[in-house]
C-alpha cells in the first residue's frame, strides 16, 4: 500500500508573496480611511447639535412634532398658543391614545386641540413621521414648518422631512434633554450610545434618500429652542 510522502511546507513564490503584501496593506489602508471618515463624520454630526436652549423668533404656517421624547409635545403646545404657527401635527401618536388624554396629560385645554391640533396615529418610525408629515403638509397647502423633535433627533428628522416636503421651509425646533442639560454627553454611557445609534441611523437615511429618486431639496432654516 502506498502512502503519499510528506512534501514539507509549501514554498511561497516572490510574486505571490508580493501580490498577499499588497492585498494586506490595501486592506489596511482602506480600513484606516473608512474608520477616519466614520470619526469625522460623527464629529461633524456632533457639531451639528444644538443643544443650547434658546427662544424661537421665527414663525411658520404650522408646527409639527415627533412624539418619542419628554416635553416634546409640551414645547409644541406652547409654540402653537404663542402664535409661531396656525396649526399643529402630533405625529406618531399610539392608535389607543385619545385626544381628551392628550389634553389631560399636557394640561391644555381641550378647545386648543379641537380647533387647531390635528393627531397622527400611523407613523411607526421617523421615515413614517416624515410621510405622514408631507400629507398633511400638502393638504393643507403650508409653505413653512417649525419642527420639534430632540435635538439629537433633529437632524435625522429634518433629512427626511426635506425629502417628504421638498420647496416647505423648514425651521428647527431643537428640544434639549434633561441629559444634555445636566452635562456633555459623554459622561452618560446610556446617552453616548444613544447619540451614537442616532448617527449610524442618520447615515443609513442618508444613503437611502441618496438612492430613491431625485427630488428638489426644502429649504432648512435652522432655529432654537426654548
Amino acid at each position: 500500500m502506498a502512502f503519499a510522502q510528506d512534501r514539507g511546507p509549501v514554498n511561497v513564490t516572490p510574486d505571490r508573496h508580493h501580490r498577499l503584501k499588497t492585498a494586506v496593506l490595501v486592506g489596511g489602508f482602506s480600513a484606516l480611511v473608512l474608520l477616519c471618515a466614520g470619526v469625522a463624520g460623527f464629529v461633524w454630526f456632533l457639531s451639528g447639535l444644538d443643544v443650547q436652549p434658546r427662544p424661537l423668533t421665527e414663525k411658520a404656517d404650522a408646527i409639527v412634532v415627533l412624539t418619542g421624547g419628554a416635553s416634546r409635545i409640551d414645547d409644541a403646545l406652547d409654540l402653537l398658543e404663542r402664535g409661531h404657527g396656525h396649526r399643529l401635527l402630533i405625529t406618531g401618536v399610539h392608535p389607543a391614545t385619545r385626544v381628551d388624554e392628550l389634553a389631560r396629560l399636557t394640561s391644555q385645554s381641550p378647545a386648543l386641540f379641537a380647533c387647531c391640533v390635528d393627531i397622527d396615529r400611523r407613523a411607526l418610525n421617523t421615515t413614517g413621521n416624515a410621510a405622514e408629515t408631507g400629507a398633511w403638509v400638502r393638504r393643507h397647502g403650508f409653505r413653512s414648518l417649525v419642527v420639534v423633535t430632540s435635538a439629537y433627533h433633529m437632524p435625522r428628522t429634518l433629512l427626511e422631512l426635506g425629502s417628504a416636503v421638498p420647496g416647505v421651509r423648514l425651521i428647527a425646533f431643537p428640544v434639549v434633554s434633561d441629559q444634555l442639560r445636566a452635562g456633555p454627553w459623554w459622561a452618560n454611557a446610556r446617552f453616548a450610545r444613544l447619540i451614537a445609534l442616532e448617527y449610524l441611523k442618520y447615515i443609513a437615511a442618508r444613503v437611502r434618500i441618496r438612492l430613491e429618486p431625485a427630488t428638489s431639496s426644502g429649504t432648512v432654516a435652522a432655529a432654537n429652542s426654548d
